[in-house]
């Protein structure tokens, strides 16, 4: 019988080389995204609107948003060193944020198994939530992370 595979041991074990792995994104860096807390299970990152990320009535485009807020639930879902992808994804915008406002996207895993991961992002302007995203993962088959029997 083989033994289960402890990922919260596989997240301490290999922190480092995960954190390198989800924190260059070149998508998330070419818009400014920074990854500023990572841990199992959790990711939070943030953004400053620049005055070209905003929509024809001068507000941040919903795209960037939710680059934002993926790029987060990318980060949470990828802590375990396990490669994970977005299989769906639901956001609801609640309030407009402007140039110069710098916002803030945590990723909060919900539950996990196996094969799925569950995840709610909230992005933040201050204290101020402009908008909330459910999103689930579909985790593969395979570690991005040399791992071995006694991980």
């Amino acid at each position: 019988m083989r033994k289960k595979i402890d990922e919260y041991q596989i997240h301490e074990k290999h922190y480092e080389e995960i954190y390198k792995q989800v924190k260059n994104d070149p998508y998330a860096q070419a818009l400014g995204i920074e990854l500023t807390k990572f841990a199992a299970g959790f990711a939070e990152a943030m953004l400053e609107v620049k005055s070209h990320m905003v929509n024809a009535y001068g507000t941040v485009h919903g795209a960037v948003i939710y680059a934002l807020a993926d790029h987060a639930f990318s980060a949470a879902c990828n802590a375990y060193g396990k490669t994970s992808v977005g299989l769906s994804t639901t956001i609801q915008f609640i309030e407009a944020a402007k140039p110069g406002d710098k916002i803030v996207a945590c990723a909060t895993e919900i539950r996990r198994n196996f094969r799925t991961g569950f995840y709610r992002i909230d992005i933040l302007h201050k204290d101020n939530l402009i908008a909330t995203m459910d999103a689930v993962s579909y985790r593969k088959d395979r570690y991005f992370v040399e791992i071995d029997r006694e991980d």
